[in-house]
This record gives structure tokens, sequence and C-alpha cells, in this order.
């Protein structure tokens, strides 16, 4: 069986899963404060935005939901007029990740309508949490006690809403469980000509990681080039056998 038919097959049940994140030269995704800031280019915000117009839904964490204007969109309507030409809806699906419940109800992307927002949760989300977040997302499946149990929720996410792609745009907490779940079959990074430093300065694949090298995934290049003063390297999963 080729690479191809491995990886069809190994996404028959599930989406295929795309992780896509901007780091700087130490590999961090915000500095030390945890504030969500821009620090890429706008060919990487473009990069972003070409990425979600071949997927069926955007994934992200509450944290980054919560830090401001985030909708989770395909943004303006050339990259809507693009999802269609590829066959998919105008608007992707929006999925937040929040396991304790906490995403506030509040946020930004709850004010804009223009496609259905699922919110995964584990049980360690409050029964008062998860009415709470009932009352502005479409849906609210709890998958897992204490962590989210990624393998049911993409499951769920394939067999009752369609994603046959799927994008994670961070954070480090989440990307770090798609990982070690050994669930991401395409990595795009940017990195980005600068240094931000500091223990608690949140990194690519940030929680438990793995506690030994034979159990951290293996990655192949798949293309590697530099753009102004930024480099665009995208990986494939490795997969046993190759």
């Amino acid at each position: 069986m080729n690479s191809r038919s491995r990886i069809r097959t190994a996404t028959s049940r599930r989406p295929f899963v795309l992780m896509n994140a901007a780091i700087t030269a130490d590999g961090k995704i915000a500095t030390a404060n945890r504030a969500i800031s821009s620090f890429s280019s706008a060919r990487d915000r473009e990069h972003m935005l070409e990425l979600r117009a071949t997927v069926d839904a955007v994934m992200s964490g509450a944290r980054t939901v919560d830090s401001g204007p985030v909708n989770l969109g395909p943004g303006p309507a050339r990259f809507r007029r693009i999802r269609l030409k590829n066959g998919l809806a105008e608007h992707n699906l929006r999925v937040i990740v929040s396991g304790g419940g906490s995403v506030d109800p509040g946020s930004e992307i709850f004010k804009h309508r223009f496609s259905p927002i699922l919110i995964l949760t584990t049980r360690r989300a409050s029964k008062a949490a998860r009415q709470r977040l009932q009352t502005v997302a479409d849906a609210v499946r709890v998958c897992g006690r204490h962590e989210i149990d990624f393998h049911a929720a993409l499951r769920w996410l394939r067999g009752e809403w369609g994603v046959k792609r799927l994008l994670c745009e961070g954070g480090g907490e989440v990307n770090d469980a798609l990982f070690r779940a050994g669930l991401v079959d395409e990595l795009h990074l940017t990195v980005c000509p600068k240094i931000f430093g500091g223990q608690e300065a949140p990194t690519l694949a940030d929680g438990t990681g793995f506690r030994r090298l034979a159990d951290s995934p293996n990655l192949q290049i798949q293309s590697f080039r530099r753009i102004g003063n930024e480099v665009f390297a995208i990986f494939q999963r490795r997969r046993t056998g190759e």
C-alpha cells in the first residue's frame, strides 16, 4: 500500500487534519504574557485564508477565541469564491475546543452567525457551563472525561457534520493533544525572524508533550521556501514503514 492509500485509509472515518501556525525562530507562538498578537507578515495571513478555503471546518482553542476579534471564518469574498470553486460551502464550519467549558459566551465569534459553531468539551465542564454554551453554539459535544478524546471528536465531526478536511489553528495545548493522538496529517509552519524567549512563552506544542523520543511523531518535509523574510514549510506525518 503506498503512502497516499495509507492516508486515505487512516482518514476514512475522520477528517484529514491540517495544522497551521506562525512561529518565531525559537519556536514560540506568543510572548511570555500569552497575549495573542500578529507577528507574521501579510503573506502569512493570506496563506492562512488560502488554507481555510480548502477545508470544511476550522478549529481553535478557547483561549484563542476569547483573545479578541476572532471569527474563524473564510475571510473576504475572494476566498469564499475559491471555496465554491473547490466544491465547498461558501462558509466553513467553526469548531471551538474548551475542555473545561470556559469559553466566554460573549466572545466575538458568537456575534457572527454566518456558519454553525460547534464546541468540543469534556465532563469537566459543569452542567451550567454546558447549558450556557448551548445558548450560543449550534452544538456542544462532550468528548471525554478529563481531556478531549479527539479520536471520538473527529469521528463525530465526520459522521454528523460531514467534515472531510479540518484545519487546526492552535493554540499550543490543542496542537499538543492532536500530536499525541497521532491525528496531525499535515503541518504548515511559517517561521518568522523574531525571538521571544522565556520559559513561559507558549510553543507550537505545549501541554503534556512526549516523554520518550520513540513516541514522538516523525515528519517529512513536503516543501520549503523563502518568501520575503519568512520561511514557509509544509511537513507531512511519516507513516510506519515509510
